[in-house]
């Protein structure tokens, strides 16, 4: 895949992927999101982060996503790629199928592609502001886009320790959590998202749009 950086672009073959769950660093919200799910029957998690290895090829830099059914819906995250030996943030969308969920969380990672900005920094370029850094997502619903997540890296475990914890491959790719759902989870027409730096004022964007594929039987 080839991504633009600050010093020009890059390439890189991404062959490992994994979605990190479960990352928010108030442990009481993540308890209450995990007492939640639990109510509609979706399994607790077996620990806290838990890793989801899902196919690499599910990364995607497309403007335009397919998916079967109702009920998907994306999630903003910080991107961490481990590659050439150095660490690199992009911004992607862990898109999820819902009612598969309820079911497996992990099937549900895996049954739907991860739209990926095509611009990533230098890891040692924010490494020391991380926690500054803005997350944004809204969402078209009904022809018109509303505010659907937005915080900072603040709420979510340093990306650092979970690239530590899973032991991220050269090669490798990882979407590191997200923000809680204002007004719920739930499927939008369209996402835009991007993840801002007020530091070294700049940011990376990500916009992509949806069609739902019929479920015949």
């Amino acid at each position: 895949m080839q991504f633009e950086t600050p010093n020009g672009p890059v390439t890189f073959d991404i062959h490992h992927l994994v979605v990190a769950g479960w990352t928010g660093r108030d442990q009481d919200k993540v308890q209450h999101h995990i007492d939640e799910l639990a109510a509609i029957g979706v399994a607790p998690p077996s620990q806290v982060p838990l890793f989801y290895r899902t196919s690499a090829n599910l990364v995607q830099q497309s403007d335009h996503l397919e998916v079967l059914g109702a009920g998907t819906s994306g999630e903003v995250e910080p991107l961490v790629i481990h590659a050439k030996g150095a660490l690199w943030l992009g911004l992607g969308s862990d898109h999820t199928d819902r009612p598969l969920e309820a079911h497996s969380v992990a099937a549900s990672k895996q049954a739907c592609a991860k739209p990926v900005a095509d611009m990533l920094w230098p890891m040692d370029e924010v490494k020391d502001h991380l926690d500054d850094l803005e997350l944004h997502c809204d969402i078209r619903e009904n022809g018109a886009w509303v505010t659907y997540q937005t915080g900072t890296l603040s709420s979510i475990r340093p990306l650092a320790d979970l690239v530590t914890a899973y032991d991220l491959p050269d090669g490798g790719a990882m979407l590191c959590g997200t923000l809680g759902a204002i007004g719920g989870v739930r499927e939008g027409e369209a996402y835009r998202m991007r993840l801002t730096d007020p530091v070294l004022k700049r940011e990376i964007t990500l916009e992509y749009a949806m069609t739902t594929l019929p479920v015949i039987a």
